[in-house]
């Protein structure tokens, strides 16, 4: 049965930070909130935390996951970013988009498109989930909870624990957060391309 944490989501509690990044640290997968939904994460290096968010959501090896950055700085790490890509990504973050980049070799092999050598990366803007990841002090994997027999994020924390509670280590309790997809612009050919249109607005791609 997983841990359930309720944070306040404009002003977490440091202790309650800690701990969840211990689970995370520990090989735990972890519900945390986004500025576009609830979402399945865990640490990037652990293959077996992976495989068990494949599970959850019933995915195959071919569906591409992201990277949750705490900065612009971090996302340079796991990305190849040109100057009209930084300040693209700049001007828009944080906020509800994911950006679809070249991959560095700081990204495991398994969480890149396995033609493109792409990686797709986002810098959220909820204070939940940044604190975890300044606590963490690297990217989380993650993916949007979007469960096998839905189209949507589950939005109410308590719905979650009652879906899921025995296949996670921890739920974050954040408030109820209504699904907005990210809007996803693909940078890999250089040129920036909006390829789903979602909450965030783009204004000089339009």
């Amino acid at each position: 049965m997983s841990q359930f944490f309720e944070i306040h989501p404009h002003n977490p509690q440091q202790r309650l930070i800690r701990r969840a990044v211990e689970i995370i640290n520990k090989g735990g997968v972890v519900v945390f909130p986004t500025d576009s939904s609830y979402a399945l994460g865990c640490h990037l290096g652990d293959k077996r935390a992976l495989d068990r968010i494949r599970a959850i959501r019933r995915l195959d090896d071919k569906h591409n996951f992201t990277l949750i950055c705490s900065d612009l700085t971090e996302l340079s790490n796991f990305a190849k970013v040109g100057n009209d890509s930084f300040r693209l990504i700049k001007s828009l973050t944080p906020g509800p988009f994911t950006f679809v980049l070249k991959a560095t070799k700081e990204v495991p092999k398994r969480l890149m498109h396995p033609k493109r050598k792409s990686v797709g990366l986002r810098i959220p803007n909820h204070p939940v989930a940044q604190a975890l990841l300044q606590e963490l002090g690297e990217p989380l994997f993650s993916t949007t909870l979007i469960l096998p027999d839905g189209e949507a994020s589950m939005s109410d924390p308590y719905e979650i624990r009652d879906r899921i509670e025995h296949e996670v280590d921890l739920i974050i309790d954040a408030g109820d957060i209504a699904y907005e997809p990210t809007t996803i612009i693909s940078m890999v050919d250089g040129d920036a391309e909006i390829v789903r249109q979602g909450v965030g607005i783009a204004e000089m791609l339009s």
